[in-house]
């Protein structure tokens, strides 16, 4: 178009934050690897959907990084999460609500994010976002309260998340979590030949390199206990089942990696202590780790639940391709 200009922009390879640009900026970093480009320019490209932090989309151009990050240009924008219409609801009533999430979507704002307007909230929508109008649209209502958070999954894993609805339904869940009363199995595919086995050990915020995990000296951390099941052994890999006996930050993604066999597509703790980087070429698209089991007994009621999802697709594509190799 006459008048029109048009900007040719390089983007940089992905590339990991040196320990010289801790602390600045996504932008700052960003424009200090694209030379000749705007401040504005800089941020549009964070903000159209096409830098990736950690494998996870980001949208804050003012994130401030840390040493060891993984940041990554893409050639085209990632998709926009799931609408509230696509995530299945599972069981409902008046004091909890039970869905399926899918991958990619965070189950909970950090509280920093709070504050932001209605319009960029719409960017990066989490679950607890999207439950309230799930909810809306079933019942015909308005106005429902944001749900009461009782448990979490990491961003790219999916599964059966429940949520209280009712301050009575949330504390009488959040007793049974801190109980380990609550059954939940997860499915994972790892690298490697693993066993039958417990992993027991006691978790920490820092093993020594910024990431969770266990810890070296006794009497410090939080105790974190998975049972590892041996679901399918496939070339070169496993596919498991772990049950969580407690339920700590990371816990199954620290265990597996710590045992040699982190979950195909981790890019955290795929991370040794000693800072080298176990090999995963199984073409995961996205952490593999889904959470197949949810049980509890109902807070009000008493009355046992137990819910089971299947795999979603990429998971078990996944799995097919890893059989056929």
């Amino acid at each position: 178009m006459k008048g029109q200009q048009h900007y040719s922009m390089t983007l940089p390879a992905p590339f990991i934050v040196p320990a010289e640009e801790a602390g600045h900026t996504l932008a700052a970093v960003l424009r200090a690897r694209m030379p000749g480009q705007s401040w504005s320019q800089v941020r549009a490209l964070v903000t159209a959907r096409k830098v990736q932090v950690l494998g996870d989309l980001c949208l804050d151009p003012a994130r401030r990084l840390k040493e060891g990050d993984a940041v990554e240009i893409l050639g085209r924008p990632a998709r926009p999460p799931g609408e509230p219409e696509t995530i299945i609801i599972r069981h409902i009533d008046d004091h909890l609500i039970v869905v399926e999430k899918p991958a990619g979507l965070c189950t909970v704002r950090h509280p920093s994010e709070r504050a932001w307007s209605a319009e960029r909230k719409t960017l990066s929508p989490t679950l607890e976002d999207l439950v309230p109008k799930l909810i809306a649209r079933r019942e015909g209502t308005r106005g429902e309260p944001r749900p009461r958070v009782v448990q979490r999954l990491d961003k790219e894993t999916s599964g059966l998340v429940v949520f209280g609805r009712t301050v009575t339904g949330e504390r009488g869940l959040g007793m049974q979590f801190r109980r380990h009363t609550v059954i939940r199995r997860y499915i994972a595919v790892v690298p490697g030949r693993v066993n039958d086995q417990c992993i027991h050990t006691h978790l920490v915020r820092d093993r020594g390199d910024g990431r969770r995990g266990t810890a070296f000296m006794e009497g410090i951390g939080k105790e974190a206990i998975t049972h590892v099941e041996v679901r399918e052994r496939l070339k070169g890999y496993t596919v498991v089942a772990c049950r969580l006996e407690t339920g700590r930050t990371h816990q199954i993604r620290i265990h597996l990696a710590e045992t040699g066999h982190p979950v195909c597509g981790d890019k955290v703790y795929s991370h040794r202590r000693d800072g080298t980087i176990f090999a995963d070429d199984s073409g995961a698209p996205r952490l593999a780790l889904h959470a197949t089991e949810l049980g509890f007994t109902h807070p009000i009621s008493g009355v046992a639940l137990r819910w089971e999802m299947p795999l979603p697709a990429d998971m078990q594509g996944l799995i097919d391709r890893l059989r056929q190799a």
